[in-house]
């Protein structure tokens, strides 16, 4: 569904970005932020489930600033947290919001996250003009505790997550009040197929949580998820 693209960068960077355009007028714009390990298949996957569910869908290459392309298999954490490691939150902001702008013609615009993408979901709705954020297992989250969203912002947390001990939770409760937090019965990672956490049930509820969410906040009703 989906094709390799370029974008530029809010310094003037170029980046890589997978993306995915939904069959007629999209819904809104979604910027799908990566895992530690890259856009991986599964990063392509959840775009492509965004545009079958009517959005324009951009997953950007955050690694491209010194490693064009990278895309890890998941057993590589280490590798993962060395590449995130080099990354300034200025770099970032600009990349992802390189991406906001070239979603700017199809509506408002969302960011959704996964795992380091949880976070930086966070960053973007502190920091970026967006409407919405989604913010899947962010594990990072409480170490940007300064930042303060300006957009209605969704979480989805496994309860099994030992990254993400409940005090943690807490912390990010405690600094987003307004903020619409889900529990799930799995561990990191279960929105992953490729992962030994992919949780079946968990995934399935938390796509139509996210689904119904921005719906609610980039104003338009999505489509009903297929799977």
């Amino acid at each position: 569904m989906g094709a390799n693209i370029e974008l530029t960068a809010a310094d003037g960077r170029a980046l890589g970005a997978y993306e995915a355009r939904p069959g007629g007028e999209p819904l809104g714009g979604i910027v799908v932020v990566q895992e530690i390990f890259g856009v991986t298949a599964h990063i392509r996957d959840v775009a492509d489930a965004f545009a079958a569910a009517g959005y324009h869908a951009v997953a950007p290459e955050l690694f491209d600033r010194f490693e064009p392309g990278v895309m890890l298999p998941y057993t590589d954490i280490e590798g993962g947290r060395e590449r995130v490691a080099r990354l300034t939150r200025q770099d970032i902001l600009a990349d992802v919001g390189g991406a906001v702008m070239h979603l700017a013609g199809s509506g408002r615009v969302g960011v959704v996250g996964y795992c380091w993408g949880g976070t930086v979901a966070w960053m973007a709705a502190a920091a970026l003009p967006v409407s919405a954020a989604v913010c899947y297992y962010g594990a990072r989250i409480y170490q940007n505790l300064d930042l303060k969203p300006k957009c209605p912002v969704q979480f989805h947390y496994g309860e099994h997550d030992a990254s993400i001990p409940p005090e943690r939770i807490d912390e990010v409760r405690r600094v987003c009040p307004h903020g619409e937090f889900h529990l799930y019965p799995a561990g990191h990672g279960f929105n992953c197929t490729d992962r030994a956490d992919y949780h079946a049930d968990s995934a399935r509820l938390a796509f139509e949580r996210t689904l119904s969410f921005l719906g609610r906040h980039l104003g338009r009703v999505p489509l009903e998820p297929t799977a």
